[in-house]
């Protein structure tokens, strides 16, 4: 007995060793980034065209059921689990309202015979370039099921509204095949970041007019998988962290609603947990939206770049003064969740839960002032806006940085004495007509 467990830890200690290697062997220490291991869910098909993979690695962890919050009749938080609906391929949990009596579920897209997750991923590889016999193999080798070429092409025409990359996907194709379509890079900046950058959607983007001048944002995304500095973001304080408060006056904040919250309504009510909202929203804006190009872009800015904007540009940074005396080395990194060019302008938009609740003014501001930066674009073009399925708020970053300056306008003081051989233009207009002065002739 004693021989046999020695045996044992000796062959746990083996497995254990093996695998540590494998981890290494995928890991770039001097440049902090990951190399994406082969057949992983998403990224791993843009590389590939469809090949299968292991049964371990079949397994889809960001995509589930929902928890319901309210209920859709009466908006009662005032509910409790009835249930399961058992479904061909899936097990639906049924919830009882106690204050209306109706049951309901927390997916309101109802009568599909695939689950909901199987659905979006099958949008979105399509979306990304694939045939439908294609995205019929890779669903096939990811989940096991076999879906019929005519099921994906009408869920493609049901969903069409959701998805304005639809127009767009036959003059990608022409340009670019599915593999080389879509840029990714995974970065571990302190944590895991996947970089997503699609090309092709951003030069058709770029081939509207009001749309130019873009190009310097085109070249940064396209240096970023080689030429990111990594060991500022190991080093910098995160944006998301910053202190500096900016002055909010004369800023106008507009709410409304567009794609971007009916996009998040439509992909969230399949996600189970809430640490993989982020992840299952950019894969589909990323591959579906007309006018997403990147998410996830790392940005970065110096103290020197903050000092020629509060120098040059007179821009008004709050708490640049105190570093600048403490001595301390200003670095602030973050990244950008969702980046968008619309309208002959950059949107910067972060996806915040209960954004009616939330202020990332700060954060969103720092964002556009380090993309600015870097791409040499004006903040003039830059739009800021965060959030959820229900709210969108957006506002302009140069309204909280650069202020209208109160020029006092002093009032013209007139002269109404008369000299010789003038008349004057106050007493020639302000007399009666009767009694209007007529100009002295001196010879």
């Amino acid at each position: 007995m004693k021989y046999r467990f020695f045996s044992l830890i000796a062959i746990t200690l083996i497995h254990t060793k093996k695998i540590f290697k494998r981890v290494l062997a995928k890991w770039n220490i001097s440049t902090s980034v990951i190399t994406p291991p082969k057949n992983v869910s998403f990224d791993s098909e843009l590389q590939k065209n469809g090949t299968t993979s292991a049964p371990e690695e079949r397994k889809q962890t960001v995509f589930g059921q929902r928890i319901a919050e309210i209920c859709p009749y009466c908006a009662s938080k005032n509910f409790v689990k009835r249930g399961m609906r058992k479904k061909k391929r899936e097990s639906v949990q049924l919830y009882l309202c106690r204050v209306c009596g109706k049951t309901f579920t927390a997916q309101f897209v109802k009568g599909k015979q695939y689950p909901l997750h199987v659905v979006i991923e099958s949008l979105n590889y399509y979306y990304l370039g694939y045939s439908f016999t294609q995205t019929v193999a890779i669903m096939h080798a990811k989940h096991t099921i076999e879906i019929p070429p005519a099921t994906i092409s009408a869920w493609v025409e049901e969903f069409k509204e959701i998805c304005p990359y639809d127009r767009m996907r036959e003059y990608a194709l022409k340009r670019f095949t599915p593999k080389d379509a879509v840029q990714v890079t995974t970065m571990a900046h302190r944590q895991i970041y996947r970089f997503r950058y699609h090309r092709a959607k951003f030069s058709l983007i770029l081939e509207d007019f009001k749309h130019r001048n873009f190009s310097r944002l085109r070249e940064y995304l396209e240096s970023v998988s080689a030429e990111t500095p990594h060991h500022y973001f190991q080093e910098g304080n995160r944006i998301s962290e910053a202190r500096a408060r900016f002055n909010y006056n004369d800023v106008y904040l507009r709410a409304k609603q567009n794609y971007a919250t009916r996009i998040a309504r439509f992909v969230l009510q399949a996600v189970q947990e809430n640490k993989f909202r982020h992840e299952a929203l950019q894969r589909f804006m990323i591959a579906t939206d007309s006018v997403t190009i990147a998410t996830e872009v790392p940005v970065y800015i110096t103290g020197e770049d903050i000092e020629h904007m509060s120098h040059a540009l007179g821009f008004e940074i709050p708490g640049f003064a105190e570093w600048k005396k403490e001595n301390k080395r200003i670095l602030i990194t973050g990244h950008i969740d969702f980046l968008q060019v619309r309208n002959g302008q950059v949107h910067i938009l972060d996806y915040k839960p209960h954004a009616d609740k939330e202020r990332p003014i700060e954060q969103l501001t720092w964002y556009a002032l380090a993309l600015s930066r870097l791409t040499g674009l004006r903040l003039y073009e830059f739009v800021c806006a965060w959030f959820d399925d229900t709210h969108y708020f957006e506002f302009y970053p140069l309204h909280i940085v650069l202020k209208k300056k109160k020029v006092r306008v002093r009032k013209k003081q007139w002269n109404t004495e008369l000299k010789v051989g003038v008349a004057s233009p106050l007493a020639e207009v302000t007399a009666p007509p009767g009694k209007r002065r007529k100009p002295i002739n001196v010879q």
